[in-house]
């Protein structure tokens, strides 16, 4: 592909992500992401809940100076808590809600683009059919928070259902898509984020990124992806091009939600990111 990624999309960054020290009590948080914001390479960050007003005043004055779009993460507030937005408990259901709500609240002083969220763990086989029928009423209490916030997207991020750290109710694309169907009809600006990282083997990601097109709102690229190397990166690149959600004058989101490995710091993730990103750009 000719250009630069730039041309054709917003190329974000997790900031939370790639600076996990920065979240810790007493961490360079604002320093961090003033690094950040100050890279010309990404357009895009992505953000969580910041403890303090003094210090949550900073990091939005940073990201607002630097003219860079926000993203808001829910998830790490949901994770940490150990919330389920799906969960029969109706008590612990609408602490989940609340939760997301917080998160929208803050979302909304930093004038972010959406509050992306997920679906609590996925319950025994019997159970799914209710589930997915509380979370749907969750999702739809949490857009129309959003609506009175100003309008604020919520996005709905599916996770695996292998053993893994996050076993989510909703995993597969095609439940993504009919929890989106459902929730759009009546909150428009309801939408999915996919991780390339989570999408099917190559050959079958197409359809899923295809069947998932009309509701996708923004694009993640995963530790799996960059740990596959710049080939895999590339045919997902060309897969987006294919489902639309890229092309020639439409420069929507594609952000790389990446961590350290071992004792790398996080200017070496982000410069990682950019070179595997115009490697495989150029191959596209």
């Amino acid at each position: 592909m000719k250009g630069r990624p730039q041309d054709q999309m917003r190329v974000g960054i997790n900031h939370f992500m790639a600076y996990p020290q920065a979240m810790k009590p007493g961490g360079p948080l604002v320093e961090t992401l003033q690094s950040l914001c100050a890279d010309d390479y990404f357009s895009v960050v992505e953000v969580t809940r910041i403890p303090g007003a003094a210090p949550r005043a900073q990091a939005i004055a940073a990201a607002r100076n630097a003219g860079r779009d926000v993203l808001f993460s829910a998830q790490p507030a949901l994770l940490d808590g150990k919330y389920d937005m799906n969960s029969q408990d109706p008590q612990a259901r609408q602490a989940a809600v609340d939760v997301a709500r917080a998160c929208v609240a803050e979302a909304a002083k930093w004038q972010a683009q959406g509050v992306t969220v997920l679906s609590g763990p996925a319950p025994a086989p019997v159970q799914r059919a209710a589930a997915r029928t509380w979370l749907l009423a969750s999702l739809k209490e949490l857009c129309e928070f959003g609506r009175r916030q100003g309008g604020l997207p919520i996005l709905l991020e599916p996770f695996d259902q292998v053993p893994s750290v996050k076993i989510c109710l909703i995993g597969p694309a095609a439940e993504a898509v009919e929890v989106a169907r459902h929730v759009s009809g009546y909150y428009p600006s309801f939408g999915l984020v996919l991780d390339l990282g989570r999408l099917p083997p190559p050959g079958e990601s197409a359809a899923a990124l295809d069947m998932a097109a009309p509701y996708l709102k923004h694009v993640h690229i995963g530790d799996c992806v960059m740990r596959d190397g710049v080939q895999p990166l590339a045919i997902a690149l060309r897969e987006l091009f294919k489902a639309g959600y890229l092309g020639q004058g439409v420069r929507r989101a594609v952000s790389f939600a990446i961590g350290p490995y071992g004792d790398q710091t996080g200017e070496q993730v982000l410069a990682n990111a950019k070179e595997m990103l115009d490697a495989a750009w150029a191959l596209v």
